[in-house]
Parts: C-alpha cells; sequence; structure tokens
C-alpha cells in the first residue's frame, strides 16, 4: 500500500470520528452517555449480555479499565449484572430498561445526525461508503482477532 493513501486514510479517520460524535451533539443533556457508556452498551446490545473480560476482548480495553466503566454504567443506572444466562460462573453485565433507552435515543441521534449530513448523496454512494466501512472494520477486526458482535 502506497503510504500516502495510508496518511489520508489516517487522517479522515481521525475526522470522521470526531464528526461522528459531533453530529449528535457530542455528550447531549437529557441523554447523557458518554463515548465509553455509548461503546459498552452498544456491546450489550449488540451481543447480549457480557462479562468484563467478554468486554474487554471486545473492546481491546484493559480489564482494569473495564471495571471502572462498568462500574460507571451501574452507578449511572445504565447497566446491572446479572448471573450468566448460561449457567457460567463469571457474572455478566446487560443494560437496563433505562440504559438501553438512553442507548437506542443516543443512536438515533448519531443517524439523524449522519442522515443530516448526508441527505444529498446518491444512494450508491452511501451503499459504496457504507461497504467500505463495513469492509475496514473487517479487516481489522480480523487482523487484531478483536471481533465486533453481530
Amino acid at each position: 500500500m502506497d503510504e500516502t493513501f495510508a496518511a489520508e486514510i489516517e487522517t479522515g479517520g481521525l475526522l470522521f470520528s470526531r464528526h461522528l460524535l459531533a453530529m449528535s451533539g457530542g455528550r447531549r443533556t437529557g441523554g447523557t452517555l458518554t463515548q465509553s457508556a455509548y461503546l459498552l452498551l452498544a456491546c450489550l446490545d449488540a451481543g447480549g449480555p457480557m462479562s468484563i473480560g467478554e468486554l474487554a476482548e471486545t473492546t481491546g480495553l484493559e480489564t482494569s479499565t473495564m471495571n471502572r466503566q462498568t462500574a460507571a454504567l451501574i452507578r449511572e443506572g445504565w447497566a446491572e449484572r446479572i448471573d450468566d444466562p448460561a449457567g457460567g460462573v463469571a457474572r455478566k453485565f446487560r443494560p437496563t430498561p433505562r440504559g438501553q433507552e438512553a442507548f437506542e435515543d443516543e443512536r438515533a441521534a448519531r443517524i439523524h445526525g449522519i442522515g443530516r449530513m448526508l441527505h444529498d448523496w446518491a444512494d450508491a454512494d452511501l451503499a459504496t461508503l457504507a461497504t467500505l466501512l463495513d469492509r475496514f472494520n473487517l479487516a481489522v477486526e480480523s487482523a487484531t482477532g478483536r471481533h465486533w458482535p453481530r
């Protein structure tokens, strides 16, 4: 790969992540999910109840970081600990109804923001962007061994 492309993709990724947060209004009042809370609730929404270890593996974050972040989710009332539905030893986390609602509200705001920014794009261009983002994410997941629950 030409290093120029890699540099352009790096800059594009940096700006993309910055713009995604800005399009949803950042940390909105009313539904005040932090970026880390949103990420963990997205994992739980996509993959069902998960343990600290499973969340750490999925996100690539350290277990100590995951302990702090899940403690914050519980403190805020966004998630709760439950026994493993499969009968395992490790306790798992799942969103509370309040946490699920906050996640869905935040996700809807992000989707709406993206829609506002891309409203004049052709459907074919939107499909291409979605396909290429998915392809990129799958390549990263394959290379790192950390797979997002789908």
